[in-house]
């Protein structure tokens, strides 16, 4: 199952979980969505909220920074261990 981030290229907390992902080497699709919060439609869709930065791994859906980290973090360490 791959994640897909949704995120604005301006956004700090979004650059934080983009780095985070590039270290840990997690593939995932890249979206930007629209910097007004109103046109935010497929962010809205997916969490029920037009804030980003919004993680979707299957059926889990992140859309606080913390968390999203916390859950990057275990997804690489599983990895890890499952090749290791």
């Amino acid at each position: 199952m791959s994640m897909t981030l949704y995120h604005v290229h301006w956004c700090p907390e979004c650059e934080v979980v983009r780095q985070k992902l590039a270290e840990l080497r997690l593939s995932y699709k890249d979206v930007v969505v629209p910097d007004l919060r109103p046109q935010r439609k497929e962010v809205f869709a997916v969490s029920g909220q037009y804030y980003v930065p919004v993680l979707q791994d299957g059926d889990v859906v992140l859309s606080e920074t913390d968390a999203i980290l916390a859950h990057l973090e275990s997804k690489a360490e599983a990895g890890r261990q499952a090749n290791g």
